[in-house]
């Protein structure tokens, strides 16, 4: 994104600016400095960038024009504290209770928007008084933009009280450290920018990218391929076993109409992992739960899940591809499929098969892609 922004801006423009990301740009540019902040959990790069990027904002005034580039991500690779008093390792540990907890994109952002003095739209009250634009490339659902990369950028529509209600809800409070679960219990926590401030009067936002547009160029490749579509999107943030049930009986039912069908669903599954699990991510656990069901049911289909940053959990595959044969496959070859479901361990299990779908880092977080293939 900074480097398209270049193309147009570098030449005739004082410019200066600050580029976070998980690996170095292709090239770089002198006003520039770039910073590698880690994900999913913040690390010392993440602050470090954080601060830099304060530091930048607070010298725009009214002849300055500020342009955010956020994409998914951001979250983590951009982080500082509100409360000075809590050290690298304690925000190490809230990410890591979020990205374990199940809790849905959304109502983890909730959190992190509140914990955080470059989120949930502080960034933007840092630069008040400048023109601001900011530029999203979306991986959460189109309604909710203020939840991209936390909102950093963007007036928020969540409350302090709102995440006391996750906490609440989410049982033991993610499993917190009293200094964790004090923060947000702290009666003068202070509450996000609304869009009624100041910060926000001559500031704008636009979507370049998002699932939709995922999801648009699936199907036409699909309509190419000589399939029937059907588009699904009604599992989004569901649990992943009761996704996969969902969109499999779905797709049975399509079949029966259309005969050669292609079901394709966007957004993501949760899956709460337990105290001990092994390598994968949320798109291999979810093609796994559903060559279970295929091979339990003799249900003939091929189903793909992947991330569309080419990353899944802890694992080095954007996802897997399973058909009603992988199960039996899977025995076949030595490894229990059962265990490595119950023990969230799925990417060795692929691997091994050959169905594990590595691409590396694509560059771009549009959130997962779904498809399933019958008849």
């Amino acid at each position: 994104m900074s480097e398209a922004v270049f193309e147009v801006l570098g030449a005739g423009f004082q410019v200066s600016g600050v580029v976070v990301g998980t690996a170095p740009p292709q090239t770089g540019f002198a006003q520039v400095q770039y910073f590698r902040g880690e994900h999913p959990i913040p690390g010392a790069g993440s602050l470090e960038a954080a601060e830099a990027v304060l530091r930048l904002l607070r010298q725009a005034d009214e002849e300055t024009l500020v342009l955010f580039l956020i994409s998914g991500g951001a979250s983590a690779m951009l982080e500082k504290p509100l409360d000075e008093g809590i050290t690298l390792e304690d925000i190490a540990e809230f990410h890591a209770a979020l990205v374990h907890s199940g809790l849905a994109i959304t109502q983890m952002n909730v959190l992190r928007k509140h914990f955080s003095a470059v989120k949930g739209g502080r960034l933007a009250v840092a630069a008040a008084g400048a023109t601001q634009c900011t530029l999203l490339v979306s991986d959460v659902p189109d309604a909710a933009l203020d939840t991209i990369g936390s909102g950093p950028s963007l007036p928020d529509s969540s409350t302090v009280a709102e995440c006391r209600e996750i906490l609440e809800r989410s049982g033991g409070a993610l499993g917190l450290s009293a200094r964790l679960r004090g923060f947000f219990e702290d009666e003068e926590l202070v509450e996000t920018p609304k869009a009624d401030h100041p910060a926000f009067g001559l500031a704008t936002w636009l979507s370049l990218l998002s699932s939709q547009d995922l999801q648009e160029n699936a199907v036409r490749l699909a309509e190419v391929a000589g399939f029937a579509v059907v588009m699904e999107n009604e599992c989004d943030e569901w649990e992943y076993r009761r996704a996969a049930r969902f969109l499999i009986d779905r797709l049975v039912v399509a079949r029966a109409e259309y005969g050669r069908v292609c079901l394709v669903s966007v957004g993501e599954v949760s899956v709460e992992l337990g105290a001990r699990h092994g390598v994968g991510g949320r798109n291999q656990q979810f093609v796994l739960e559903c060559a279970r069901i295929l091979a339990e049911e003799g249900v003939e289909a091929t189903v793909l899940s992947g991330g569309s940053d080419g990353v899944d959990g802890n694992s080095p595959a954007a996802g897997a591809v399973c058909d009603q044969e992988t199960w039996g496959r899977a025995i076949a070859a030595g490894i229990d499929p059962g265990a490595a479901l119950a023990g969230f361990d799925s990417y060795g299990l692929f691997k091994v098969l050959g169905d594990a779908i590595e691409t590396g880092p694509t560059g771009n977080n549009l959130r997962d892609l779904r498809v399933l293939l019958a008849g």
